[in-house]
């Protein structure tokens, strides 16, 4: 089959709005046809070069659409299911997966890489070379490949645009303050950088009923909104009292708990500052995988347990249909983390939107 996509040939150039070639479908493997797609900062990433991928590569991992055919051995999946993507596929029975950290999966991390899905290849060619998958979704296309774990059903009710979200920035936000920092009612919280995953922490420890939830971050706006998700102080990065200010608002001693989303070194050293003694610091922020980062060491005594989290403590089955439901009840914010809606052939422009700092999230509708 054939399908449009916005691919990328080499880093730093554009992306190409070509005609891709599908294989037939392999037994594990699902074909959606994709309804929106989100950009996420780690797909700039790659087109910056700031983490390697084998080219060429179409982007994308916060996929949502419309299952349109399933590999004879699916099962968890049937077409005209609605699904979000996960780009954490899971073979269910490697090491990893037997002891209960599905997305430290060898199947997944030995293959992802190299731009493949879990059997280790590509489904996909660009002028009959091999095009290569990201994060096992490639969502910014109008159709994926994906093996049937990364294919999560959802409720029909929930509109495409917004259901994409949730498979990255929602998840990894949400979930790093209610699955892995798991925010005790009453704590105090502090959320370092309030983008699209520092804005979903912050709805995350709202949610959890944390009784203080304390948004950093340089920029006004960012900070505005970050008060409709649920934050009860806004703090300028920039302040010289940042500190002082976080322990004034937290009978001196620090917050409870503090989640890092900002990606860059002075954050980082912000999180160990501002947390208490005692305090669970989860870090979901990153920045370039080679970068050597250095912190002051007294800042990381005083009994304080950290944790890196790439996706939130996610499990996809468990918690997509979670998330949905709460979005539907109204409990949980979406609409808002929408900056723009564009169209496939618009991508650059998109990009270049989140490159000056202008959007929370861009989503493609298909």
């Amino acid at each position: 089959m054939h399908f449009m996509a916005a691919v990328l040939e080499r880093v730093g150039a554009p992306l190409v709005v070509r005609q891709v070639t599908a294989e037939e479908l392999k037994p594990s493997d699902v074909l959606v046809r994709n309804k929106a797609s989100g950009l996420c900062h780690t797909d700039l990433e790659i087109i910056q070069g700031q983490l390697s991928w084998p080219l060429p590569v179409i982007l994308g991992h916060e996929g949502a659409g419309i299952v349109e055919a399933v590999g004879q051995d699916v099962t968890l999946v049937r077409p005209g299911d609605h699904v979000v993507c996960s780009w954490n596929p899971t073979c269910g029975h490697c090491f990893y997966c037997d002891r209960g950290q599905p997305i430290l999966c060898e199947l997944h991390n030995l293959h992802n890489g190299q731009g493949a899905l879990l059997d280790g290849r590509s489904r996909l060619a660009l002028d009959g070379q091999r095009l290569n998958h990201f994060s096992a979704v490639s969502s910014h296309a109008e159709c994926s490949i994906v093996h049937e774990s990364s294919a999560v059903t959802v409720p029909k009710a929930i509109p495409f645009d917004r259901a994409c979200l949730i498979g990255c920035g929602v998840m990894t936000g949400v979930g790093g303050a209610s699955r892995m920092a798991r925010i005790a009612a009453g704590a105090s919280v502090a959320v370092i950088g309030c983008g699209a995953v520092g804005l979903n922490a912050v709805q995350g420890a709202m949610l959890e009923r944390a009784e203080a939830v304390i948004a950093i971050d340089p920029d006004a706006r960012r900070l505005e909104i970050a008060r409709t998700f649920g934050a009860t102080h806004t703090i300028d990065a920039r302040a010289n009292d940042l500190v002082a200010q976080v322990k004034e608002l937290t009978a001196g001693r620090g917050a409870d708990y503090v989640l890092e989303c900002a990606g860059n070194e002075k954050a980082l050293q912000t999180t160990f500052e501002v947390a208490r003694p005692g305090a669970e610091i989860v870090i979901l922020g990153k920045t370039n995988v080679n970068q050597m980062v250095s912190l002051r060491f007294g800042s990381m005594m005083g009994e304080k347990r950290m944790i890196r989290s790439s996706y939130g403590g996610a499990r996809p089955r468990r918690d997509f249909p979670w998330l949905a439901q709460l979005y539907l009840d109204g409990r949980l914010k979406l609409d808002e983390l929408i900056t723009r809606r564009i169209s496939l052939g618009e991508i650059n422009d998109g990009f270049a939107a989140m490159t000056r700092g202008e959007a929370v999230r861009t989503v493609i509708v298909f």
